[in-house]
């Protein structure tokens, strides 16, 4: 990557009216957490440093304490400091994420827990109840060195299944996100608006082939007109993500015997409305964007 492309005047206007839009939604999360603007500052430099460090780089050679400070602006004393700070940290998924969305991809992966119409069965809780088609062999089949009552107790806690009268623990629809637990969407709220983000700014960029990042636009719809679309937006999203997820989770199994380079991937999507200015006169474009 190159930092050349910034000229003397100052970004692209069109960039920074992005840059405004797309860092609202995340600075009004972090005002409603108490996040000031002293932190969000030592937060960004240390940012810019682990990008520049990490991304631009020339003949494959980290670049040099001066080099970064001159295409960040941070000083170079802060610079050293952040670098040295940068190797203690981690991004580790947390353990309660990373085997919940093992179990959620397996549980809506494998043909012995779904439907025939692909949506995910109840399980028995025990495997003295139901055999394999159980939430105890689900757990055991994943980790067993855990306890699916753990598990269990812990998916309630964050809503990502319930009990129905039966006794059956039940999938909810929207599992791959939990709905409770500050923490746990804490993280994919960091891991699905970077991926988002790293496909468009790489396309923004030029990177080729282009990555998959799509949308349909309307401005001038009625409030059932959008309660309308967003259920209808939901019911194709959860195919879709069902869909992918079955053929994933097969690929991986088929390639994990093989010794070549790992790669991860992210499909999403994504449903928002919202209330459009008195003022503001309709798109005169509706529609898709590229």
């Amino acid at each position: 990557m190159d930092s050349s492309t910034t000229s003397p005047a100052g970004p692209p206007p069109s960039l920074v009216r992005a840059l405004r839009k797309v860092l609202r939604p995340v600075v009004r999360v972090m005002l409603s957490q108490g996040i000031t603007f002293p932190y969000v500052a030592e937060l960004l430099k240390n940012l810019f440093v682990d990008v520049a460090a990490s991304e631009f780089r020339l003949d494959n050679k980290p670049p040099t304490d001066s080099r970064i400070s001159l295409m960040t602006g941070v000083h170079r004393k802060d610079v050293s400091r952040l670098r040295a700070e940068l190797q203690q940290t981690s991004d580790a998924v947390p353990d309660v994420v990373s085997l919940g969305a093992e179990l959620v991809a397996v549980w809506l992966g494998s043909p012995r827990y779904l439907h025939e119409d692909g949506s995910p069965l109840p399980l028995a809780r025990f495997a003295s109840e139901g055999g394999e088609q159980s939430f105890e062999s689900l757990v055991a089949g994943v980790n067993s060195d855990i306890r699916s009552r753990v598990v269990l107790d812990e998916w309630l806690r964050l809503g990502v299944v319930h009990i129905d009268a039966s006794n059956r623990v039940c999938l909810n629809a929207e599992a791959f996100v939990p709905s409770e637990g500050f923490d746990e969407k804490a993280y994919y709220f960091g891991h699905n608006l970077h991926d988002h983000a790293a496909a468009a700014a790489s396309n923004l960029l030029g990177g080729k082939p282009p990555f998959l990042e799509r949308s349909v636009q309307y401005d001038a719809l009625s409030e059932a007109s959008i309660a309308l679309l967003a259920k209808q937006s939901g019911d194709v999203a959860m195919k879709a993500l069902l869909a992918v997820n079955k053929n994933a989770l097969a690929l991986e199994q088929a390639d994990a015997p093989a010794a070549t380079a790992r790669h991860r991937m992210t499909f999403g999507v994504y449903f928002y409305s919202e209330p459009v200015a008195a003022d503001t006169a309709p798109s005169p474009i509706p529609g898709g964007t590229p």
